[in-house]
Formats: C-alpha cells, sequence, structure tokens
C-alpha cells in the first residue's frame, strides 16, 4: 500500500542535511501534490549572551530578517521546481519542541522529512540531536534523510 502524505513539513537550519531533506521533499511534494511547510527555529538560547547578557534587539531583528530570507529562496527554489503549495515559517523556541510537537500539532502535518544531523555537534552530543528527539516524539511520520 503506498503512503500519501499532504502536509509536509521541512526543518531547516542552513547544514547541508537539511538542504537534503528540502531537495527529496519537493519531489515527495510533487508526487503527492502535497504542501511543503519550510520551517527554520531560532533557538532562543542562542539570544543569551557570553556572561549571561541578552544580545541586543537589533541582532535579533538581523537573525530573523536573515532566516526569512533564507526561507524565501527556499520557497522559490520548491515553487520552480513545481511545488504548488509552500509555506515558509520562522519560529522562536527549542526547535525540538517546535519541530517534534508545536508545529506538527498546529499544522497537522502528516510527514516531517529531517536530515540526519544540524549545524550544532557540541549541543549534539551533549543533550542529544534534534532529529533523534523528532523520530522520538513526533506524532507524525519522520522520514530521515542521510544521502543524496
Amino acid at each position: 500500500m503506498d503512503q500519501e502524505y499532504e502536509r509536509l513539513l521541512v526543518p531547516v537550519d542552513g547544514s547541508e542535511e537539511a538542504e537534503l531533506a528540502f531537495k527529496k521533499a519537493i519531489k515527495v511534494a510533487i508526487a503527492n501534490h502535497a504542501r511543503i511547510d519550510i520551517l527554520n527555529v531560532l533557538d532562543t538560547k542562542q539570544f543569551i549572551g557570553s556572561y549571561g547578557g541578552m544580545i541586543s534587539g537589533d541582532a535579533i531583528y538581523q537573525l530573523t530578517q536573515d532566516s526569512q530570507e533564507y526561507l524565501e529562496r527556499l520557497q522559490k527554489e520548491a515553487e520552480d521546481a513545481g511545488v504548488s503549495d509552500v509555506a515558509i515559517h520562522v519560529r522562536f523556541g527549542n526547535p525540538k519542541n517546535v519541530i517534534a510537537t508545536d508545529f506538527p500539532h498546529e499544522y497537522h502535518t502528516d510527514l516531517i522529512m529531517i536530515g540526519s544531523t544540524g549545524l550544532n555537534a557540541v549541543e549534539r552530543l551533549l543533550v542529544g540531536s534534534v532529529t533523534e528527539y523528532v523520530n522520538r516524539t513526533a506524532p507524525c511520520d519522520v522520514l530521515i534523510v542521510k544521502t543524496k
């Protein structure tokens, strides 16, 4: 039996693995006539500077603008490839929780396509990867992309 998906979530962080997941998600979306939600989660822990000081509002604004521009580029790439329904989202919070539970519940995601690892190797070593957490706790199917 073939599985059909209507709403795909692709979390991206600029890593090569996330880009691979995004490119595969385009193919799955086209094959299923599905919507792609492209999500970038800005980890709120990154807004605490050295010695516990807060990063300035201007720096947070610039990070948000950079994220929006990155997502708009991906949105155009998906649309140019033939995906008719693409939405982009910037969220603040813990990436594990936002990707695994918050976003899928809010947008009725039925497949999360995620890269095998992300940008932060130190955090992965200390607290486990976002991908592992998503795979264990998401309320929908999770496809972990490892190869081209």
